[in-house]
């Protein structure tokens, strides 16, 4: 696993900031399916990935959830950062996909540090603009694909972020993040396989 210095330096950022976030974060580790953020609460601390992924999830008032986008190694979340700032509560949820390691970063300094670091304002930009990317994405899927065309790129998705093949997920579970039927998941699973795109086996699909 890789420390939270090589992590730092991976993505550019001054010696003198780095010994900065060593000195005022901490490290955890999140279990596969632990609710780091939920809708309602506050971040006080910013997740810096360190190994490992996280789910970002929109839910609405009544519980329904549609998956958003995945935090990756050297990635942050930068809508609790947006809530941060400007103190409000969040309205969203971030889970870990898998066992994850962290490290929580006070958001009481990243003011000072935006103004005082060059590389540290570039990182969340950069940050704001690949998370904004990907949730333009999701609402492209959803409105300008077919259900088997979003599913496939779900599918897609979760094998590029975990780095394998086999995806451990039931179609109830899949039909959560794509707020659909596990119904209409199962049958569009069946119709992936009958084409050879899929392999199905219990709780867990393999892409070919």
């Amino acid at each position: 696993m890789k420390k939270i210095a090589d992590v730092l330096h991976q993505l550019g950022l001054e010696d003198q900031l780095i010994q900065e976030i060593e000195q005022v974060g901490r490290q955890i580790t999140v279990a596969t399916e632990q609710l780091l953020i939920a809708p309602g609460m506050q971040a006080r601390e910013m997740p810096l990935v360190l190994s490992g992924t996280l789910r970002v999830m929109r839910e609405d008032a009544e519980g329904r959830e549609i998956f958003l986008y995945y935090l990756e190694g050297g990635d942050a979340c930068a809508m609790s950062i947006s809530c941060c700032l400007g103190t409000q509560m969040s309205e969203f949820k971030v889970i870990a996909e898998s066992e994850a390691t962290l490290w929580m970063v006070p958001m009481v300094q990243i003011d000072n540090w935006m103004a005082k670091y060059r590389s540290f304002r570039k990182f969340i930009f950069d940050s704001y603009h690949d998370r904004f990317d990907e949730m333009l994405n999701t609402v492209d899927s959803i409105a300008f694909m077919n259900m088997d065309e979003r599913l496939m790129k779900y599918l897609l998705d979760k094998k590029q972020s975990s780095g394998s093949f086999v995806i451990n997920k039931t179609h109830e579970q899949i039909a959560q993040e794509l707020n659909t039927s596990r119904v209409v998941v199962s049958r569009l699973l069946k119709k992936l396989e009958r084409e050879e795109k899929i392999e199905l086996h219990r709780n867990r699909i393999e892409v070919l």
